[in-house]
C-alpha cells in the first residue's frame, strides 16, 4: 500500500478502498467528474464503479415506455382482442 493511498488518494488509478472513499468521498466525486468512474474495493476485489449522473442516465436510458409502445405496435398480433376473462362476483347486500 502506497503513502498516498493512506491519505484517500487512490492507490492505482481509480482505485480506491471502502474506507479511503468513505473518508475522502468529495475527492472520490470530484475524480469521477473529472477522470471518469472510480472503481471501489472491499478487501482488494471491485465492489462498486461510482459515475457520473449523466453517464448513469444515458446508460440506463429514459423510462419513457417509448420502447414497449414501439415493440407492441410492432408485434403480429396487435389486432388481436385480448379481453380478460371476468369470473362473475357475488354481491353481498349492503343496508344504508
Amino acid at each position: 500500500m502506497t503513502r498516498n493511498s493512506r491519505r484517500g488518494v487512490a492507490d492505482q488509478a481509480g482505485h480506491w478502498r471502502l474506507q479511503d472513499a468513505k473518508a475522502r468521498f468529495s475527492e472520490l466525486v470530484r475524480r469521477v467528474r473529472s477522470q471518469g468512474p472510480q472503481h471501489v474495493t472491499v478487501h482488494g476485489r471491485d465492489e462498486v464503479v461510482v459515475i457520473a449522473a449523466e453517464e448513469f442516465r444515458r446508460l440506463n436510458g429514459e423510462c419513457t415506455g417509448e420502447h414497449l409502445v414501439a415493440a407492441l405496435q410492432a408485434s403480429p398480433f396487435r389486432d388481436l382482442d385480448l379481453e380478460p376473462e371476468r369470473a362473475p362476483t357475488p354481491v353481498r347486500d349492503v343496508r344504508l
